[in-house]
This record gives structure tokens, C-alpha cells and sequence, in this order.
């Protein structure tokens, strides 16, 4: 595919902008040739203004036809091949494989979403028949659905460049849901965001959606800005830093009409290694620690950032021999340059922190790769400065070591939000240390037994959130058929006859889905 840096609002590829970028070879640090046009006011408003006028149309279109929408886009996507793999490894250094694999998720969750449409219950149909001669008062016809919300604008992320990207599932669960879908590409990885852009377009005239059911639009801040602040955006997803997703939810809530913002901004994931699994297999949780730390080069939001012992011999054999695994990671590349840099100023602020040692630090040969390091400190440090604990991007990890079991227990009380918690424990572990399981289950979106948090399954019943300041809505998730409902929202029908309906509430059950009826779950006809 012929890359050509421009704006696809629509099915019109614009590029009016006078600033201009191009992608960067991660590895190399050299620019890429294609010019990446930002886009102005203008373009964005002509984007979200089809959306709008899109959204009138797609929102009716059955869950059969919004599924072969979204398989389309699957195949589109793969039919893209190597190609799409080749450029996001040159903008993102990404080892192919990993790459291979996402783009397996990023179709998978597409696929995992027509299901849902297929089957289509996830609309929670309840209906409530009329009693009239209830005394005192009579009830009416009461029948209520999920409906979707509007014109949707997605953030992509840097760190998943296909599956939290253009075509991920922030995206994904939008159209889902009946919701048009504006993008606005991470510049990071600009020439994949238009494969990727252009195989959603593909996909949608191959499949007679309305024109502006997808846009796609480059650029930084100021396209970004544009997109919340528009009167006909209805709801915003969004990856990445606190700081990102912590502006934009700001800019969202001082609207006329404030919408909500989906913003997963990350986590430092906090482990507890309990005394038992530290005597039954310390060497090997050493082993996966260190793996886990440097997967993906430490990019992903479930990096077990804090790891959390009780002061024993086994702990300080584990603290020893996780040092010496990280010892054998090589350096490799982050995705960015800013980032890397990032990563290195959060290293030192830590590194010259008063009572935190310096486990393992890996040495870089060259000036774009990102070395591992392993820092300790004692709890009561942790304690009485919260900062080491907050999230550093990258290949590193802090131990910290409680002389008590009540100090991990007060730990796990300052906690704020993460996405995570994980305990590596035997049974008896999680017998005697209940408490701190009770305290856990207030502090994240998923709690872990005895495996590590990177690795995110997209599933039915996988929940990717978490309380503030890991995301901005704690009752919601952005991996897995759950999302769908942060872009609807319920509305009852009071006295309609049947026929006025829409499908999912008549009396006959066309669509044959599961219903409340009067308090019962049915899928019989009334």
C-alpha cells in the first residue's frame, strides 16, 4: 500500500494543514519518508459532522449487519499481510512476532464482538408488562434497552500500535455498539494508523455502512483538542499517560455538554510474594518477575512496576536472583525517543531517592535502547514517600521489603488505583493472609493469583480498569465484550404497542435473546 500521509474523513482523503511530521525509525532514529499531514479545525469538524450524519443511519443497522462489518475489518486487516507488520516494526521496533500477535488480538476481538451482535441479549432487553388493575395505581408498559450514544472519538495508544490503536478496541466495542467512530492517530506510528485507516474504509464500503461511520485524522494536541471539544462527539476512549488522559477529561467535563472520558492512563501493578511461595518456589517467581519486567521492554500499562516481600532469608535469596535474571535481558529499544528519555529521567529521580538501592542496572550500548533495572527500598520508604511508587515506563521494577507482616498489610491500605494487584501465594498464603485479599479487592480492576499481570486475555469476562487514577470510570473495562457498554446507555419505551418497537423488546421475540420479563430471564414470546 501506497502511503500518503493524509486525512481519511470519510471516504475523501484530505491534507489542508500546514504542519506537517513524519514517522521515525524506532530503531534507527531516522525519519521515515512519507509526510504526515495534521489536520486542521476544519477537517475535524467535516469528520465528526459526517459521524454525526452517519450515526443516524448506523445506529438502525441490525447486530447481523454491524458483525459483518466488523469481520470485514478483520479481514481487511489481514489481508494487508506483512506489509502492515513490516512498517509498524520499522515505527515502533516491535519484534515482528509480537507484532504477529497483536494483530491475531486485534482481529480476535473484532471477530469476539460480531458474536456478541449475533447473539445480541448484550442489550439487556427488560420489560415490565402493564398491570392495570393494580391498586392503588395501575402500572403501565414499561420496556427499556441499551441504545448507543453518538459520534465516539478514539485516542490511539502508543504502546499497542494495532490492538489499543486505529482498528483496537476502543474502536472496535464503538462500532459495536451503533456509535460512528473518529480516530485520532498516534503520531508515533502514523503509517500503520493509515493501513490500518483504510482498511476500516475498505471494509465499510464493502459492506454499505453509511459514509463517516469511520474517520481518520493526524496530528498532536491540537486535532486532539478539536475532537473533545466537539458539540457532536457524545464519548472519548482513550490509552496512554495519567497526564493525557487526565487533560482531556478535564477538557470533556468543562463542555456545555459534558461527556464522558474512557481513559485507562496506567499502573504500577504492586505484587505481594507471600512466605510460602517464597520458600516453595522463589528461584522460579524470580525467573517470571524478571520476564515480566522486561516483556515488550517494560511498555505496557500491566508492568509489575512494585514487588512487595517479607523480610526472610527466601526473600532476599528472590531479591538476589531476580537481579540476576534482569542481568541477562539485552537492551532493546523503546517506541519513542520521548519515551525513552522519559524513562531515563524517571530512573534517576528514583535512583537519588534517600534509603533506595540499586539492585541490578543494566548498561545500554547505544543511545536509543532502554536498559533494565532492579531498586529496592524498605517499605517504611515506600511509606513516607509515595512517589517511589508511582509509574516509571519502562524495563524496571522496585522491591520492596516489609520487616512485618502488618507493615504489607498498611502498604496495601495507601494504595491509590492500579489495574492490578497480583499475590503469589500456596493456599495456606491465602488462608492467612485474607485480609490483605480483602484489602486488594478496593485497589484494582483485577486481582492475580500466582501468575504475572502482563498478558491481557480478551475474553467476556476480562475486566481492564480500575479505581482513579488508573482510569477515569472505575465501573468500566476497555478489553473485552464488556466495553461495548461504556458507548450506550439504557432507554425505556413507556406504553408503545409492540409493533412500534424495536425488535428486542416485541411481544414475539424476533431476534430470540435473552430478556428480564416481570423480574424472570426468558427468551419466550410474551
Amino acid at each position: 500500500m501506497q502511503l500518503t500521509g493524509k486525512n481519511l474523513i470519510g471516504l475523501i482523503d484530505t491534507a489542508e494543514g500546514a504542519h506537517t511530521f513524519t514517522g521515525v525509525d524506532a530503531t534507527l532514529g531516522t525519519e521515515l519518508p512519507t509526510t504526515f499531514y495534521e489536520a486542521t479545525d476544519a477537517e475535524v469538524d467535516r469528520a465528526v459532522v459526517l459521524a454525526d450524519r452517519a450515526f443516524a443511519t448506523y445506529r438502525r443497522k441490525s447486530g447481523a449487519q454491524k458483525a459483518d462489518f466488523l469481520e470485514k475489518i478483520a479481514d481487511e486487516i489481514m489481508a494487508l499481510g506483512d506489509a502492515l507488520l513490516e512498517r509498524c516494526h520499522q515505527e515502533t521496533a516491535l519484534p515482528l512476532g509480537r507484532l504477529q500477535g497483536e494483530r491475531g488480538r486485534t482481529c480476535g476481538q473484532l471477530r469476539l464482538f460480531a458474536e456478541l451482535l449475533r447473539e445480541g441479549s448484550w442489550v439487556e432487553a427488560r420489560i415490565d408488562t402493564a398491570l392495570p388493575d393494580r391498586q392503588p395505581l395501575p402500572r403501565p408498559d414499561l420496556r427499556q434497552m441499551l441504545i448507543p450514544l453518538g459520534p465516539v472519538a478514539v485516542f490511539g495508544a502508543s504502546n499497542f500500535p494495532l490492538a489499543f490503536s486505529v482498528a483496537g478496541g476502543d474502536t472496535a466495542s464503538a462500532l459495536a455498539a451503533g456509535c460512528s467512530v473518529v480516530v485520532k492517530a498516534h503520531p508515533a506510528h502514523p503509517g500503520t494508523s493509515e493501513m490500518v485507516g483504510r482498511a476500516i474504509r475498505k471494509a465499510a464500503e464493502a459492506t454499505g455502512m453509511p459514509e463517516g461511520v469511520f474517520s481518520l485524522v493526524h496530528g498532536g494536541i491540537a486535532p486532539g483538542t478539536k475532537l473533545v471539544g466537539h458539540p457532536l462527539i457524545k464519548a472519548v476512549g482513550f490509552t496512554g499517560s495519567f497526564r493525557g488522559g487526565k487533560a482531556l477529561y478535564d477538557a470533556a467535563v468543562r463542555r456545555p455538554e459534558p461527556i464522558p472520558v474512557y481513559a485507562e492512563m496506567g499502573s504500577t501493578n504492586p505484587v505481594f510474594v507471600l512466605p510460602g511461595a517464597l520458600k516453595e518456589r522463589g528461584a522460579a517467581l524470580a525467573q517470571g518477575l524478571a520476564q515480566s519486567v522486561t516483556l515488550g521492554v517494560g511498555q505496557f500499562c500491566t508492568n509489575p512496576g512494585v514487588v512487595v516481600v517479607e523480610q526472610s532469608d527466601e526473600a532476599e535469596a528472590f531479591l538476589k536472583t531476580t537481579g540476576e535474571q534482569l542481568a541477562n535481558v539485552a537492551p532493546t529499544p523503546m517506541l519513542t525517543s520521548g519515551l525513552l528519555q522519559a524513562y531515563h529521567k524517571g530512573i534517576e529521580g528514583l535512583k537519588k531517592m534517600e534509603g533506595v538501592a540499586v539492585m541490578q542496572a543494566n548498561v545500554a550500548d547505544g543511545a536509543t535502547l532502554a536498559p533494565a533495572h532492579w531498586l529496592r527500598a524498605s517499605v517504611q520508604t515506600a511509606l513516607r514517600h509515595p512517589e517511589l511508587t508511582e509509574e516509571v515506563f519502562g524495563p524496571s521494577s522496585v522491591g520492596l521489603v516489609a520487616e512485618r507482616k502488618e507493615e504489607l498489610y498498611e502498604f496495601a491500605r495507601q494504595l491509590h488505583g492500579h489495574l492490578t494487584a497480583t499475590l503469589h501465594a500456596t493456599e495456606a498464603d491465602l488462608a492467612e493472609y485474607r485480609d490483605l485479599v480483602a484489602l486488594l479487592e478496593q485497589k484494582v480492576g483485577r486481582l492475580i493469583v500466582n501468575s504475572f499481570p502482563t498478558g491481557v486475555e480478551v475474553s467476556h469476562a476480562m475486566n481492564h480498569g480500575g479505581p482513579y487514577p488508573a482510569t477515569t470510570d472505575v465501573r468500566t473495562t476497555s478489553v473485552g465484550t464488556q466495553a461495548i457498554k461504556r458507548f450506550v446507555r439504557p432507554l425505556c419505551y413507556q406504553g408503545f404497542p409492540s409493533a412500534a418497537l424495536p425488535e428486542a423488546l416485541q411481544d414475539a421475540n424476533p431476534l430470540n435473546l435473552w430478556r428480564l420479563v416481570n423480574g424472570e430471564w426468558s427468551k419466550e414470546a410474551i
